[in-house]
Parts: C-alpha cells; sequence; structure tokens
C-alpha cells in the first residue's frame, strides 16, 4: 500500500478545530476568527450582476482581473502609500493560499522558516508542508515579536521568517519602529520577509506599517485578503505582492494549484476595495468597543491580559484548568498552546460576536476563573 509522505505527516488537523468539535452545539463561540458583520451590500452585488451578466463562467488571468488587481493596487496607494505594479499582484484563494505559495517557492527542503510563537496555526503547518523546518520564536511580554529576536534565530539555513502585525492570535501591534528593523534585517541577511497583514485595519492604538514601505531589495512579500476588513471569510479572496521575480515563482505554484481564485469573489472584491469604506471603519470602532468590555471583564476576574491593540482576539494569562472549565460551561475558548509551545498558560478569546453575546460569555468566564482558583 502506497504511504503518506513525511511532510503531511508531519501536519495535523488544528487544534482550534478539536476544540469547536469538543463543544455543545449551543455553546457561545468565542473561539471563531471571523467577523459577525455582513458583507457590504455593495460587493455582494456586484458579485451578483456579474454572475447574471454571464462574466463568472470561464477562468480568469491566472493573476486575477486587471480590475481587481488595479483596485488592489490603489489600495496599496490609498492605505500604505506604496507604489504596487498590479502584475506584481497574485489574487489568491484567501490569504490561506498566499501564505501557501509564498512558502511554496521559497522554501526548499529543511531550509527554516522564522514565525512567532504564539503564531497562527498555519504559519508551522504549511512549514512543513513546503519540507521547511519551522523555527518559532518566543515573544515579548506585551506579546509582540522582537527584530532582536528575530535576528538572533537567523542562520545560514533561513529561507524566510513571518511577520503578523495586527496579530493572531494575540491582537498585538508591531512598532513602526519594529517594522523598519524587519525590512532591515531582511536586507542585511538576504531572508524572504512574509508580511501577514490581514489585519491591517483592525487597529485600536498605534498604527499599521508594512516592512515593504522600508525596503527596496525586494526581500518583502505581503499578504493580505479580504476576509477581515471586509468580513468576507467565506469568499476566499486574499493576495499576494512582491518583487517581479518573486510573483512569477510565486505564479507557477498558484497556476498548478488553483488556476485562478474564484472569479465571483474577484468582482466582489473589487467593489468591495473601490467603493465605500464606512463598513470597515464601523467594524473596528465595534471591536474597540467589545475589547474594553472583554478587558475589564477579564481585570475583574483578576487575569492578566497584555492589552490587545488590534485585531479582534485577546490572549489572557489562565489558570490551568481554566479553558477545560470555560469550555465544560458552554463557551469556547482555544487554549494557547494551541497556538505553539509558548502559548501554554494562556488562552485565545475572540471578540467577534456581539455585545450581549459577550457579555454573558464574561460572566460565564468569571464563575469558571473563581471554580478553578
Amino acid at each position: 500500500m502506497t504511504g503518506f509522505s513525511r511532510r503531511v505527516e508531519q501536519v495535523s488537523i488544528s487544534g482550534i478545530r478539536e476544540v469547536f468539535e469538543a463543544a455543545g452545539e449551543d455553546a457561545i463561540n468565542l473561539g471563531l476568527g471571523q467577523p459577525d458583520f455582513p458583507t457590504p451590500e455593495h460587493a455582494r452585488q456586484a458579485a451578483v450582476e456579474a454572475i447574471q451578466a454571464g462574466e463568472v463562467d470561464a477562468y480568469t488571468s491566472n493573476k486575477g482581473t486587471e480590475e481587481l488587481r488595479e483596485a488592489i493596487a490603489a489600495k496599496h496607494k490609498r492605505d500604505n502609500d506604496l507604489d504596487v505594479d498590479p502584475g506584481d499582484i497574485i489574487a489568491t484563494s484567501g490569504g490561506s493560499e498566499a501564505l501557501h505559495i509564498a512558502l511554496e517557492a521559497h522554501v526548499d527542503e529543511g531550509q527554516e522558516v522564522i514565525f512567532p510563537d504564539p503564531g497562527f496555526v498555519s504559519y508551522d503547518a504549511l512549514t512543513h508542508l513546503a519540507g521547511g523546518t519551522p523555527r518559532p520564536v518566543p515573544l515579548r511580554e506585551d506579546l509582540t515579536m522582537a527584530p532582536e529576536t528575530v535576528e538572533e534565530a537567523i542562520t545560514d539555513n533561513t529561507a524566510a521568517f513571518v511577520v503578523n502585525s495586527p496579530a493572531n492570535p494575540t491582537g498585538a501591534v508591531q512598532s513602526p519602529e519594529d517594522m523598519r528593523e524587519f525590512a532591515r534585517i531582511a536586507d542585511e541577511h538576504d531572508v524572504l520577509c512574509i508580511s501577514d497583514e490581514v489585519y491591517e485595519h483592525q487597529v485600536f492604538e498605534g498604527e499599521h506599517r508594512s516592512p515593504a514601505e522600508f525596503t527596496d531589495t525586494g526581500n518583502v512579500v505581503v499578504v493580505n485578503a479580504c476576509s477581515k476588513a471586509y468580513s468576507m471569510t467565506g469568499w476566499r479572496l486574499g493576495w499576494v505582492t512582491g518583487a517581479t521575480d518573486r510573483i512569477e515563482r510565486m505564479l507557477r505554484v498558484h497556476q498548478y494549484a488553483q488556476a485562478c481564485a474564484s472569479a465571483p469573489a474577484q468582482y466582489a472584491a473589487e467593489a468591495a476595495l473601490s467603493g465605500p469604506q464606512d463598513q470597515v471603519s464601523e467594524m473596528r470602532e465595534a471591536f474597540q468597543e467589545r475589547r474594553d468590555v472583554l478587558l475589564d471583564g477579564l481585570d475583574e476576574m483578576g487575569l492578566d491580559c497584555p492589552t490587545p491593540k488590534g485585531a479582534f482576539y485577546a490572549m489572557p494569562k489562565v489558570p490551568e484548568g481554566w479553558v477545560d472549565e470555560v469550555i465544560d460551561r458552554g463557551v469556547v475558548v482555544v487554549p494557547g498552546d494551541a497556538f505553539g509551545e509558548h502559548g501554554a498558560g494562556y488562552a485565545r478569546i475572540s471578540y467577534a460576536t456581539d455585545m450581549a453575546t459577550l457579555k454573558e460569555a464574561i460572566d460565564i468566564m468569571a464563575d469558571a476563573t473563581a471554580a478553578v482558583r
């Protein structure tokens, strides 16, 4: 019998999914990483009109429609003050595929990939699937990733390091000074910096800056998506942008693995990026209000939590048995070690839910906290 590849045997089902499956059907879900808002109506309508006009029945260009890539380039100019050539953009099946093709195109067998720990679960798994060696690095007390920690971890065998700001699972936002340092590290050590900027619009304190602003060597690629900014997780539309030669190599992977992103999603994304941006601001304000309520609740429980300055996650330090107790009482949270060994002793709480439900969950978590102490 044909066996299984070493690469896939090194990857297991996400610990986040295991938590969901263990919870009851009526549980309050504070483990889900998606906004609880509808996709903007003008984005939905653009997809409907494209479908009805018969414009989505065939493959698009491998890179995506020219109009979408022009909208993405305009977004980078508007939001990041970056001049991006539409030809240096690949529309992907969500940010997940963008991360996948970035690693596949740049990592050889056994080469190391540095990423934050705790960090997004895909970084470790996708490194294995690319044949690479994960090199997770611990975070500062405020759960940001220190440039000096990354630089110390670089060896002659390092292919890339991943920066994620605002971050999943921590909600941490890297400072502009950090981002400038990450760009310097990529330049001076001639390694690739993959900047995961999917949560860029959910910043409550500080500002989002991209390391791509601070480099001219082509050693930074940017991954982004419509998923979090426009509540379009189900549409599966992301993108990657970088230097022309890097895009060409990533396109080789994308071409054979995916061919092109979903055509209806491309029309929806173009409308979302080019149309009114009011909902982006409304979502950010709602998330910040929920964050503040959650932080107050955690403080009243006596749980220490670094203040998340972005995204829609909080990661408090919790006593032993706390996660199981909370889940048993009907609230889904994710144990911190699902995001890496340095996440042990923490829990990730998503506040991408309505305020009434969040307050109910806080009361339940308070009772659970009292029970385990």
